[in-house]
């Protein structure tokens, strides 16, 4: 069962948007979602949103407090003030944008649709792919562009989470998915020599529309004095080859914006 970790009050200063060196950012986001954020064999958090977010709250003179949150309550608990930011690999969209303040991009996930190994599909060839099924995260960026792209001609198949997806998969019961590739290159080995699934179509970023300007940490819009100083962070660890050193952990490709 996710669990809201313990968590401390911030200071005044966050609330009216400045930051001293000894305030508590309490940063919200969906576990599990491997290589991005997950627990290792000893229930720790890890992954690249976790140690990336980890170095940026270092260099910009706070402390960061993860809290575990499910996706679709992640903006509805940022406006209750349950936490103060939201880094989950989360794509800056213009309907987000209305309702919080992203800091610059410092991801852009590449989607991909995958397929068991043995099967030939034709992404391209949509009369090919009338009758079929296709499974999506429900309520994703992914959900939205196949139900809007393909919807007319495929059967979709709603998972509530990406894990009961490749369990399908696994399984056989479910022969077609749309998804973010890193997911499926960590636990699904696709494009991996002897790999039982591969990807069926190129690496998929747009269009802006349904993916966004690329992944982004979000704020309350009244922070943003906050908003800067992530920014600023950002910048630094791009410069000083930290960002590219945490990258590199977890991806064997760019996944900079």
């Amino acid at each position: 069962m996710r669990q809201l970790l313990a968590s401390s009050l911030i200071g005044l200063a966050i609330v009216t948007g400045t930051v001293h060196a000894d305030d508590t950012v309490r940063i919200a986001l969906d576990v599990p979602y491997e290589p991005f954020e997950y627990r290792d064999a000893d229930g720790e958090l890890t992954g690249f949103d976790i140690d990336l977010g980890n170095a940026l709250c270092k260099e910009a003179g706070v402390e960061c407090e993860w809290v575990i949150q499910r996706w679709d309550g992640l903006i509805p608990g940022l406006m209750a003030r349950k936490y103060d930011a939201i880094m989950s690999s989360m794509v800056i969209t213009a309907e987000r944008e209305r309702k919080v303040l992203f800091t610059h991009p410092y991801s852009a996930t590449p989607r991909a649709w995958i397929a068991p190994a043995d099967r030939t599909i034709d992404i391209d060839d949509k009369p090919q792919l009338a009758g079929m099924t296709v499974g999506v995260e429900r309520a994703t960026l992914q959900d939205r562009y196949i139900t809007d792209l393909y919807g007319d001609a495929m059967t979709v198949r709603r998972y509530d989470t990406v894990d009961d997806m490749i369990v399908d998969l696994q399984t056989g019961r479910l022969k077609l998915a749309f998804m973010n590739y890193p997911i499926a290159e960590t636990h699904l080995h696709v494009d991996a020599q002897g790999s039982e699934f591969k990807r069926v179509s190129g690496f998929i970023k747009g269009p802006e529309k349904y993916f966004g300007k690329g992944v982004g940490i979000a704020f309350r819009k009244r922070d943003k004095a906050l908003v800067e100083r992530f920014n600023d962070a950002l910048d630094t660890l791009r410069d000083n080859g930290t960002y590219d050193e945490i990258m590199k952990t977890y991806f064997s490709y760019d996944i900079s914006p």
